[in-house]
């Protein structure tokens, strides 16, 4: 096996692309997997936590690691598609090591652990032999020192528990998308979720929350005082707010929609008057809604608004005042690639759809699902008995339902061990 100096920072490999030999991508590292020795010995590098298209993880042996070299990694490209589980006498070097308090041997002094080096040996085997830490600030001002140590250096990493931030491994994984942030998350131990859970801001939170199984949003969320935890529900789109508020028990909820700003809390509300497998259950109340006098250039500037994702970006609701859900009278819809098609000057009434397919709050999901692959669209209006814009589907709200609970973790499970 090659790298480029010998040494290996694992910070730096969160994130790197992994390959076969035939220069195929395989998945992106993200983690390594040690054994912790006793004896201040350095820990025996397992493989590495790659992560496959559809955000499966598994384990890549180091022994089917030929090359880490900058900017990617080369493996044999033989892998066991069983879905990766940690077991109990394993560490993961970014999830469980970085951020953890250490002590300094020789001059007794605190530090945070940053970075872990690892290398191989003469044996072909690899362990971690360096640990980069910041020490904590001197008196008078003095900032602590950074300093790649021995392992046998540093005191404290062997522990089970103890203090242990987040603030290192969040910059290490800064650049990933709420889903694949997600997906690390939720492979980790409950104690250090909840740690990186304090430590992101409330909207990267929610964006987070999101994209995470109901069982693990809930537990996350029971972790948060409840002040927290109504700032981030109100951060979640009032659908995926609505869904995680009805799995909590009714007091909790109840509590948590009082502490929410009143005009979030009566959206969730009114999501939830709503059987979750109608279009009322399923829409969302925040579509891109205009009056008829806007103009396509306004019509273009609210669908540039990166917050937004595509499915809510695809189309533009025409309504009377007021524009908010429950709307004015709904007048039609158009498509973000008619928008493009006139001049920015054109009133956006002189291009909408008036006979746009509309869904009723009391549709069900699977005549909900039919109406958009009838009509080959990304979201349908859905419109109460009083010709209201009540809300919005998008397919992706569909497709949430129509996969099974435990669609995030469905993988090819093979019973082999890791090394195999």
């Amino acid at each position: 096996m090659s790298s480029t100096s010998g040494r290996v920072f694992v910070a730096r490999l969160a994130g790197l692309v992994a390959y076969d030999p035939a220069g195929d991508r395989v998945g992106k590292v993200r983690d390594v997997v040690v054994v912790l020795r006793a004896d201040a010995k350095p820990p025996r590098v397992l493989g590495l936590v790659l992560e496959l298209v559809g955000r499966r993880t598994v384990f890549c042996p180091m022994t089917r690691v030929t090359s880490i070299d900058a900017g990617h990694v080369i493996t044999t490209g033989e892998l066991n598609l069983r879905r990766f589980e940690q077991r109990s006498s394993e560490t993961l070097v970014l999830a469980q090591l970085l951020d953890r308090s250490v002590t300094v041997r020789h001059d007794e002094v605190k530090a945070v652990v940053y970075d872990v080096g690892m290398e191989q040996g003469r044996h072909r085997e690899w362990f971690c032999t360096k640990v980069a830490v910041h020490e904590a600030a001197k008196r008078f001002g003095r900032r602590g020192q950074s300093q790649v140590l021995d392992w046998s250096d540093v005191e404290g990493l062997t522990a089970q528990e103890g203090s242990q931030g987040a603030s290192n491994l969040l910059a290490t994984l800064d650049a990933m998308r709420p889903a694949d942030l997600a997906n690390v998350i939720r492979e980790l131990p409950a104690k250090r979720r909840h740690e990186i859970a304090a430590a992101l801001g409330d909207e990267r939170l929610a964006d987070v929350l999101e994209e995470l199984p109901e069982e693990v949003q809930v537990e996350i969320l029971g972790h948060l005082d409840d002040e927290r935890a109504a700032d981030v529900l109100e951060e979640m789109s009032p659908d995926d707010a609505a869904d995680l508020i009805a799995e909590l028990p009714p007091e909790t909820a109840e509590q948590l929609l009082t502490l929410m700003e009143p005009g979030e809390a009566r959206d969730v509300r009114r999501l939830l008057s709503y059987e979750e497998s109608t279009a009322g259950g399923l829409m969302t109340t925040e579509p891109i809604i205009l009056a008829p006098d806007a103009t396509l250039a306004d019509a273009l500037a609210r669908v540039r608004q990166h917050e937004l994702v595509p499915s809510l970006a695809a189309m533009v609701y025409v309504c009377r005042g007021p524009l908010e859900t429950p709307s004015g009278r709904f007048l039609g819809a158009a498509h973000f690639q008619r928008l493009l098609r006139e001049p920015p000057s054109t009133l956006v009434s002189a291009v909408i759809d008036h006979d746009v397919p509309r869904l009723r709050p009391e549709t069900g999901l699977q005549d909900v699902a039919g109406l958009l692959a009838t009509y080959n669209q990304v979201a349908s209006p859905v419109v109460d008995e009083f010709g209201r814009l009540v809300g919005v589907v998008t397919v992706d709200d569909v497709l949430d339902h129509l996969l099974p609970e435990n669609w995030r973790d469905r993988t090819t499970r093979e019973e082999t061990p890791h090394g195999t």
